[in-house]
């Protein structure tokens, strides 16, 4: 990219979670790419073995105090970081029928709870220096049901939180946004894929544009929101869903069509 380009981030610190997953390893490349100098942050960290990153941290967000603990770490090495792309997450109970209180306790911790405990000092740290931006990817979950009750709970948690930190630190020059993937064609997917190769033509006519998204589609989207580019954007909603919240393309053909 040219110089003064503003999807540039040079010269920015920017903190990825979950880093070592599909989406994960997509952000990390990305904002690599545009200059940021990237800290992966992932329970695993042999997942992070193969990734080109400035720094790793290895901690769980089911662990409140492995999460201040790599906070304070941060600040002791003086790698605050000035973009935070809250990416980790996982679903476990598909149905309310599966949903019992352990399943829920576990989703909202390491879904919502845990990123809020990760958010709050990193915010508050951008606040003081005067600014800085927040990304958290969500789930078109979110903004309507697809199933997994507990996660689509905790990704609209995700975005309440965005919105507050947009109205609330604003003023000292802080951004909060989010991003809504629909399924992202990841290898969780590839495996169910695999296991049904009859599933993405089930899939397939509920999307507008006929397939899933890619990890990069949704990286790119992470990559606008955090740079100067999106710098009159704060509190908004970007659904990455191949226009699976656009409307209901199954009943227009199906009901509509007939």
């Amino acid at each position: 990219m040219e110089e003064g380009n503003p999807f540039r981030i040079d010269g920015r610190r920017a903190l990825i979670t979950g880093a070592g997953g599909g989406i994960g390893r997509a952000l990390v490349e990305t904002f690599a790419a545009a200059g940021a100098a990237v800290i992966a942050a992932d329970r695993d960290r042999t997942l992070m073995e193969p990734l080109a990153c400035e720094h790793r941290v290895a901690f769980d967000l089911a662990d409140r105090g492995a999460i201040h603990a790599a906070i304070a770490d941060l600040e002791a090495a003086s790698l605050m970081p000035d973009i935070f792309v809250s990416n980790a997450g996982f679903a476990r109970a598909e149905t309310l029928s599966d949903t019992d209180e352990d399943s829920w306790a576990a989703e909202m911790q390491v879904n919502l709870t845990g990123a809020y405990q990760l958010a709050r000092p990193l915010v508050e740290n951008m606040a003081r220096r005067g600014g800085g931006s927040v990304v958290f990817i969500s789930s078109v979950n979110a903004l309507a049901h697809f199933g997994n009750p507990a996660y689509s709970a905790a990704k609209a948690g995700l975005v309440a939180l965005a919105r507050s930190i947009a109205v609330e630190r604003g003023a000292a020059g802080v951004r909060a946004n989010v991003v809504c993937p629909g399924s992202v064609r990841t290898g969780a997917w590839e495996r169910r894929l695999k296991q049904s190769p009859d599933l993405l033509d089930k899939l397939a006519p509920h999307y507008p544009l006929g397939r899933l998204v890619t990890p990069a589609e949704v990286a790119r989207a992470a990559l606008f929101l955090a740079s100067d580019a999106a710098s009159g954007i704060t509190g908004a909603v970007v659904p990455v869903d191949a226009g699976l919240t656009a409307g209901n393309l199954r009943f227009v053909r199906e009901v509509l069509g007939s």
